[in-house]
């Protein structure tokens, strides 16, 4: 089930400072949702539409970008993030990198790195990570726990918050930039 609600057409102020273009829901039931959530995600920052799922190990081109995942403990963020990296034909483990900060998936055709910042105990320790480079296009950053290194981390093109519900849980996706905006329009048709 889709729940699709666009809150505006126009800039929402939200937070410091960070611009809204436009928000839409989605209601994912189970775990197996969520993989396809994310799998669906990864088709939306991909340059190339295509029917195909890239090869293992090739990746697709994508135009790069930084994406927010946040919800508390257990909401979903790494197993969305599994989905993800599938849907760039990655078919290894997918595991959270909550000790190591950042797990590189480098593919021929493209780089992803899953950050999770949870561990930092102040966000300026994220200067001291080393990943300027990450964050260059056309690299695909996944973010955990983003506010950790608040000030510090980029500013996300596209927010997920994801929420737990009785039912399962909503993932409430945010576009925050031109870039954000396509990924927000890909996914959601």
């Amino acid at each position: 089930m889709t729940t699709v609600s666009s809150v505006s057409s126009h800039h929402l102020k939200q937070g410091a400072g960070t611009s809204v273009l436009d928000t839409r829901s989605e209601f994912l039931a189970d775990e197996d949702a969520t993989i396809a959530f994310g799998f669906r995600l990864a088709r939306a920052t991909q340059s190339e539409a295509s029917s195909e799922v890239p090869a293992v190990g090739v990746g697709a081109a994508t135009a790069g970008g930084v994406i927010h995942l946040q919800g508390d403990l257990g909401a979903g963020k790494t197993t969305l993030t599994r989905g993800f990296l599938r849907g760039y034909g990655h078919e290894g483990a997918v595991k959270s990198p909550t000790y190591t900060l950042v797990e590189p998936y480098e593919l021929a055709r493209c780089n992803i790195y899953h950050f999770d910042l949870y561990r930092l105990s102040d966000p300026e320790e994220f200067d001291y990570l080393g990943t300027d480079n990450y964050f260059e296009a056309p690299n695909l950053c996944l973010v955990e726990w983003p506010e950790h290194g608040a000030g510090w981390a980029p500013a996300a093109d596209f927010r997920i918050e994801l929420t737990e519900t009785d039912a399962g849980r909503t993932a409430r996706c945010s576009a925050l930039s031109q870039r954000g905006a396509q990924m927000l329009s890909a996914l959601f048709g």
